[in-house]
């Protein structure tokens, strides 16, 4: 265990965690401490306490001091200064005609750097930028590109709810939000319903994510098999927050849905539909044409007999014909 405090650097940001080098602090003082951008001056949020070692990220920085009265005049001068950074650098934001929207300026307490914080859609250039700023202020300076939820925790606002922003006003980081949450939660998937003035899911889905899912654990789910006091059905419908189920019963199936408490239900299959226990009834099948043209034995054609070869006809040559010969005569002259 080790002995820390809580110092927050903006009105609503995260926590860290310092070691009070066995000064007791308590909520509401300043204190100067040394972060990874330079010396600092804080407010305490969380006093002396003890935490455990697996919670604290080393090396855990000792508190430089007390914060005085100078050091908090210094600070006030620092927001004034601010206020005119912003204003020079958004005469040199167009000068050079960069596609950026600059959302605020910090200075550091010892003012060894000017943080400027801005959006925009893309990559942006901003390298000739730098030089004019640093000629100017003669001092480092950082650009630093955030995205529109940042936005919104820095410049703040009203939600659709009327209320301020949850992350302006009490929410130290941003919490993962998913569309799977509304979908739990049973709400409409319009985007222009469950997305904040950042363009983003409402952060306000997160905080009653856990009790859903604990109805969800406890509930059975529609189409789930469970018996009642007046027999066996199918629940139709269920309402998580009220836990009222709409169960259609085997004995009225024609008949309106009855409502029951889910405590008053036995689930026997969940998720599932009750099994058909009539008799299976024979059905012809008829397949479809192109099923039946693929199915459809192809007649079998005869192999017609192929046509004896008539024996070939030898023709036998024709004895020549030996020239009549005349015929001797007897007749002596």
């Amino acid at each position: 265990m080790t002995e820390v405090i809580g110092v927050r650097f903006k009105n609503v940001g995260k926590v860290y965690y310092f070691d009070p080098t066995d000064i007791q602090f308590k909520t509401g003082d300043s204190v100067i401490v040394e972060t990874a951008r330079g010396v600092e001056c804080g407010d305490v949020v969380i006093g002396n306490h003890q935490v455990d070692d697996g919670n604290i990220v080393k090396p855990l920085k000792a508190v430089i001091r007390a914060a005085t009265d100078e050091d908090l005049a210094h600070v006030k001068d620092n927001e004034r200064r601010e206020k005119e950074a912003f204003r020079i650098c958004l005469k040199k934001i167009s000068d050079h005609g960069l596609n950026m929207k600059l959302i605020d300026v910090e200075y550091t307490f010892d003012n060894n750097k000017v943080l400027f914080y801005f959006t925009a859609d893309g990559r942006v250039d901003f390298r000739e930028l730098v030089k004019d700023l640093a000629s100017v202020f003669r001092t480092r300076i950082e650009l630093r590109q955030i995205g529109v939820r940042d936005e919104a925790k820095m410049l703040g606002g009203l939600g659709i709810c009327g209320n301020p922003f949850c992350c302006s006003s009490f929410l130290g980081d941003f919490q993962p939000v998913s569309i799977k949450m509304a979908k739990e939660q049973n709400l409409s998937l319009n985007p222009t319903k469950i997305s904040g003035t950042c363009g983003r899911l409402m952060c306000c889905l997160k905080y009653e994510q856990e009790a859903y899912e604990s109805l969800i654990r406890c509930t059975p789910k529609v189409g789930a098999y469970v018996e009642t006091a007046e027999g066996r059905g199918v629940v139709e419908d269920a309402n998580l927050l009220t836990g009222a189920l709409k169960i259609r019963l085997d004995s009225e199936p024609d008949a309106a849905f009855k409502t029951f408490s889910r405590d008053d239900v036995k689930v026997l299959r969940d998720g599932e539909q009750k099994p058909d226990t009539r008799p299976a009834q024979k059905s012809e099948h008829r397949p479809d044409a192109k099923t039946a043209q693929k199915q459809e034995p192809k007649p079998e054609q005869k192999a017609e007999p192929k046509p004896e070869p008539k024996p070939e006809q030898k023709h036998e040559p024709k004895a020549e014909e030996k020239p009549a010969q005349p015929e001797a005569s007897n007749d002596e002259n």
